[in-house]
């Protein structure tokens, strides 16, 4: 609902400068400001707010100067193509639906693959870097971390491993495909000190995990 609102605001500003410019003929400028007028009672009827009676050039009926049966007809045929235009707009989310769930369905299971380069963070001890999907409309992990162990000199703890840091998340099937958004999630964990200021011997820890920092691009 909230995107939908949205557009139409959008295509309203962008009439609106148009109307405002004074550079359309006349028959244009008839045409848009009948978009508009189209536009905002197909807006209030989705937001059930109130049906704005008009004449056949957009302008509001006035009650005083209009009888009560040519309001009453005029009432009738902006209802009806207010019901008219959500129909069109369901069947046409209809036709996208099934459009889609057919190139779903057609649809292997793929994978991503992440090459980790470097981690450009200055952290102070070790680290454990844990990368994942995360769905953000569902608010949770669809995938299971990669993790990285990152020493305080900057580099991997497995030095053997350094630029070979590949992972791929393999299973990504029509399910994922479907959802509106995934995006790729990298976690810093600093593995060490409580804090990292304390240089009182007496109260030194180590080995403790503390988040230190999140990251966050869309996936797909």
């Amino acid at each position: 609902m909230f995107r939908s609102v949205r557009h139409m605001i959008y295509d309203l500003i962008e009439w609106r400068s148009q109307i405002l410019s004074g550079t359309l003929p006349q028959d244009e400028l008839k045409e848009l400001k009948k978009k508009v007028t189209a536009k905002i009672d197909y807006g209030n009827r989705i937001l059930d707010l109130d049906l704005v009676v008009r004449d056949e050039d957009g302008n509001i009926l006035d009650p005083e100067q209009t009888s009560t049966i040519s309001l009453f007809r005029a009432h009738e045929i902006a209802s009806k193509q207010v019901e008219e235009r959500l129909q069109e707009e369901k069947s046409q989310k209809q036709n996208i639906d099934i459009n889609r769930q057919a190139k779903f369905a057609a649809t292997p299971s793929f994978a991503l693959f992440v090459n980790l380069k470097n981690v450009v963070c200055k952290i102070g001890e070790d680290a454990e870097v844990l990368m994942s999907l995360y769905d953000p409309l569902e608010s949770k992990f669809i995938s299971e971390n990669y993790l990285v162990r990152w020493s305080s000199c900057g580099l991997p703890k497995d030095i053997d491993r350094l630029h070979n840091l590949r992972a791929v998340f393999t299973d990504l099937g029509s399910k994922d495909l479907k959802r509106e958004k995934i995006s790729f999630v990298c976690q810093i964990v600093r593995v060490g000190r409580m804090e990292l200021r304390d240089n009182n011997t007496r109260k030194l820890t180590s080995g403790l995990r503390r988040p230190f920092g999140v990251a966050g691009n869309s996936a797909l």
